[in-house]
């Protein structure tokens, strides 16, 4: 798989293939913001988080605090994809304007390090699926190549047999272990905007555990809606990642490709219509966000036939596929890699 990064021979066209793809889309204009689409969005996401916390209060001691749950995972998650936004610089020109914007919302609102998270997720953009750079395959827990599987050691070599069984479970802890994280960083000097950061996390911590502890006092029902909001929580903050990346090539030092192969070949998009495209915000369509991530997720729709069509061109695998389908190929992937595990045990 090595690949270097030159423009096709005899097309008499200037640049590499990446810088072609590029000003195809900044003249159909995909690369612009949307202000109006973001404030939009920014009302309908601030409505709904406060809603669900006004009818979780209005409720009182009731069962159906159960489904209120749900509803404020769903809330949380849709918070975390616009900060999400926000690290990319998609909804403000100003860097300064991003950055308070994304404390406020990702440490005080959602309780994640808002510093800490977009250092994590901007190596993974500059080398996705890559077992040195990428921290999202790295094996923390899970197992994400054969090679890791045979340097595993402890508990990720006895989850590793296991992992596809073991996968929808540990992601419910990712909550946690995201939070912890968090808070870890706090410790580092590099981390920027340290003595910020530690007070809006310690403020989201006391809000929620305050306000948990005064309401479950009064309904004791209330509490039992806690240990299904954390979890569903990290659900649906984690969903994008494993259909869009999980099951698609693990790079290594030995491959050696270009920006545009290096993004389209580890990346998939899920089809699915509108529903999956506001459940994911807009990051179904990976492929393209990888290629341009300052591109506003409204625009990733209208960018996809041109990616497409340019990745044809060249010869390139562009994948899509179903939501479940996608879901599927994760699982497998994370089976296969267990695979030699489970041959050393028997």
């Amino acid at each position: 798989m090595t690949v270097t990064e030159t423009s096709r021979p005899g097309s008499g066209q200037r640049g590499s293939d990446y810088a072609r793809l590029s000003r195809r889309i900044a003249q159909a204009g995909l690369l612009e913001r949307r202000p109006g689409y973001y404030a939009a969005r920014i009302t309908l996401v601030a409505a709904l988080f406060a809603g669900t916390w006004a009818l979780f209060a209005a409720l009182g001691d009731s069962w159906w605090q159960l489904a209120v749950a749900v509803l404020l995972a769903a809330a949380f998650g849709q918070v975390t994809l616009l900060a999400h936004d926000l690290a990319h610089g998609q909804i403000f020109r100003s860097r300064r304007t991003s950055r308070n914007a994304g404390l406020i919302v990702g440490n005080l609102a959602v309780g994640l390090s808002y510093g800490w998270w977009m250092d994590k997720h901007t190596r993974h953009h500059a080398n996705p699926n890559h077992e040195d750079h990428d921290p999202d395959v790295s094996p923390d827990f899970l197992l994400w190549s054969e090679r890791q599987a045979a340097a595993s050691k402890g508990l990720p070599r006895f989850i590793g047999r296991y992992q596809a069984w073991l996968f929808f479970p540990l992601l419910t802890l990712e909550g946690v272990n995201l939070k912890v994280s968090s808070f870890r960083a706090l410790r580092r000097p590099t981390l920027k905007n340290r003595a910020i950061e530690g007070a809006l996390l310690g403020g989201h911590v006391l809000a929620y555990l305050g306000g948990r502890c005064c309401w479950c006092c009064r309904c004791p029902r209330r509490c039992c809606s806690s240990p299904c909001t954390r979890p569903a929580t990290a659900s649906t903050s984690a969903a994008p990642s494993p259909p869009n990346h999980k099951g698609m090539p693990v790079l290594t030092a030995e491959d050696e490709l270009d920006f545009l192969r290096k993004q389209v070949l580890t990346s998939r998009n899920v089809r699915g219509g509108h529903l999956v495209t506001t459940a994911l915000g807009g990051l179904n369509y990976q492929i393209e966000h990888h290629l341009f991530p300052s591109m506003p997720t409204a625009n990733l729709r209208r960018a996809r036939p041109i990616v497409r069509d340019h990745c044809a061109s060249l010869g390139i695998d562009y994948v899509e596929c179903g939501l479940l389908e996608s879901w599927g190929q994760a699982l497998r992937h994370l089976h296969e890699v267990g695979r030699p595990l489970r041959r050393v045990r028997t």
